[in-house]
């Protein structure tokens, strides 16, 4: 069973609710009593960097994801910010708080382009982008 949260508590407390999560919780993260992902008033965005992380860790046998991955994302009505140079050079402005790159790349990007992200790796919640 889940726990739904508000977004006010998800973004004061994300190091605790992270613990949660990495303890074997579930959460979800909520605004108005309805989960925010799926609140029309927020877009939700993922970045091919997140499919690129995932097709990587496939193909090493880390991680089963589904093959239809883009057309559940477009079903979904999420959108797909382009990783730009501009994004790439915003990495070296980051802290070493966290060496995986992608998630580097997932911080970098955010903070350039304005978003959160949202992400159950304790280390990312260093970052100012995340919750």
């Amino acid at each position: 069973m889940s726990e739904q949260v508000n977004i006010y508590e998800a973004k004061t407390h994300p190091s605790r609710l992270l613990e949660r999560v990495e303890a074997g919780e579930e959460i979800v993260i909520a605004r108005n009593g309805r989960p925010a992902i799926e609140d029309p008033a927020n877009d939700v965005h993922v970045s091919g960097v997140s499919a690129g992380e995932v097709e990587i860790k496939r193909a090493i046998g880390k991680l089963r994801a589904p093959d239809d991955l883009l057309e559940r994302v477009q079903d979904s009505g999420f959108t797909e910010p382009a990783f730009t140079i501009r994004h790439g050079l915003a990495m070296r402005e980051l802290l070493r708080h966290h060496e995986d790159p992608f998630d580097r790349m997932l911080v970098a990007q955010a903070r350039v382009d304005g978003l959160t992200v949202v992400a159950a790796d304790r280390a990312m919640s260093s970052y100012e982008a995340t919750s």
